[in-house]
C-alpha cells in the first residue's frame, strides 16, 4: 500500500515537466490505444525499448515506478502462468515437455515448502522474489523429485512457444500501460491535471455537461490517493505500536485488523473533505460559476514536436498491421 506511486507528483525540470498538461493527457490516451494496436511480440518489445528510452530521458526515478508495480506483481505472475497453462493444442509449436509426478511424498514436501514460506516470509524483505523461489521449489518437486511408492499420477506439463509469446506480449503491454500513466501523474501537478482535463473535455459542454466540476472531481481523486495512503501508513504504524500485526494472523484476525484500519480512514477522509470544502469556499469557489485561471495553457514547439513523434509512431503501427 505504501509503495503505490500513482497520483504522486515528483518535482523535476526535464522536458516532460515543460509539456502542456493537455498534451500529456492526450498523449497518454494515444499511447494506451497504440499499444493495443501492436500485433506482435517483436513490435511490443520495440515499444518497450522506446518507452524505456523516453523514461530515461525524463530523469524521473526508476525506483519510484518499480515500487509502484508492487501491487500488480501478483497479477503479472498470474497472467504469465495462465497463458503458459492454457495455451495447448496440436497446432502449436511444443517448446518443452515436463514429465511431472504427484504422490503422497511429493505432496508432503510441497506442504512443507509452503508451511516454511508462511512461517518465514515475515523476516524476508523481498517477499515477491521469495514467493517465486518457493513456487520454483514446488515446481521442481513435481518435475524432478520421483518416488516409486504411493504415486497417484504421472502427467506432462507442455510449454508451447505460442504460450511464451502470449505471456510476454501481455506482460509487456501491462508494464507499458502502468509506466505511461505513471509518467503522467509523476510529472504533472494536480492543478495542471485539473486544467488539462477541463480543457480536453470542453467539447462536452455542448451536451450541457459541467466539465469544470467533472475535472475537479477527477483531479481531487488523483490528489488524495497519496494523501490517504500516507494517512493509512500512519494509522498502521500507530496500531503496530499497540501490537497489531497486519501481515500475519487468522482470517478472523485479519478482518478485525482491516476494520480497525477502515474506520479511522473513513473518519479522516470525511474530515479532509470538510476541510477542503471550507478552503474552497473561502477562496470563492462556486459550483457552476465561470472560473478564471492564473496561468493560461499554451502549446509550444516542444508540444507540437512530441505530438508529431507520437503521430508518426501511430502511423507506423497502423501501417505494420496492414502491410507487414
Amino acid at each position: 500500500m505504501n509503495n503505490i506511486s500513482f497520483g504522486q507528483y515528483v518535482p523535476g525540470n526535464s522536458w516532460i515537466y515543460k509539456l502542456d498538461p493537455r498534451l500529456k493527457i492526450i498523449l497518454t490516451v494515444l499511447m494506451i490505444v497504440l499499444i493495443f494496436l501492436i500485433p506482435s511480440l517483436l513490435g511490443m518489445a520495440i515499444a518497450l525499448g522506446v518507452f524505456i528510452l523516453i523514461f530515461l530521458s525524463t530523469r524521473i526515478s526508476f525506483i519510484k515506478v518499480l515500487k509502484g508495480l508492487k501491487p500488480v506483481l501478483f497479477l503479472l505472475l498470474f497472467t504469465v502462468v495462465l497463458q503458459l497453462v492454457y495455451t495447448t493444442g496440436d497446432n502449436y509449436t511444443l517448446l518443452y515437455s515436463f514429465d511431472m509426478q504427484i504422490g503422497l511424498f511429493n505432496l508432503l514436501i510441497i506442504v512443507g515448502i509452503l508451511a516454511f514460506y508462511f512461517l518465514t516470509k515475515r523476516f524476508i524483505p523481498f517477499r515477491f522474489i521469495y514467493l517465486l523461489i518457493c513456487l520454483a521449489g514446488v515446481f521442481m518437486v513435481l518435475w524432478y523429485v520421483r518416488f516409486d511408492m504411493l504415486v497417484w499420477s504421472d502427467f506432462k506439463f507442455d510449454v508451447y512457444n505460442e504460450g511464451v509469446e502470449k505471456a510476454g506480449f501481455i506482460l509487456i503491454r501491462i508494464l507499458i500501460m502502468i509506466g505511461t500513466t505513471s509518467l503522467l501523474t509523476l510529472s504533472t501537478m494536480s492543478t495542471d491535471i485539473n486544467n488539462g482535463i477541463e480543457s480536453v473535455l470542453s467539447p462536452l459542454k455542448l451536451f450541457r455537461i459541467n466539465v469544470g466540476v467533472l475535472s475537479m472531481l477527477i483531479s481531487l481523486t488523483f490528489r488524495f490517493i497519496p494523501t490517504l495512503l500516507e494517512e493509512s501508513k500512519k494509522i498502521m504504524n500507530a496500531q503496530a505500536s499497540r501490537g497489531v500485526d497486519f501481515q500475519e494472523g487468522s482470517i478472523k484476525a485479519k478482518v478485525t485488523q482491516i476494520i480497525s484500519l477502515l474506520i479511522p480512514m473513513f473518519v479522516i477522509s470525511f474530515k479532509r473533505a470538510e476541510d477542503l470544502s471550507n478552503a474552497m469556499e473561502a477562496r470563492g469557489y462556486i459550483i457552476g460559476a465561470k472560473r478564471t485561471k492564473l496561468d493560461e495553457l499554451k502549446f509550444r514547439w516542444r508540444d507540437y514536436l512530441s505530438l508529431l513523434i507520437v503521430i508518426v509512431f501511430f502511423g507506423l503501427v497502423i501501417w505494420s498491421r496492414f502491410y507487414v
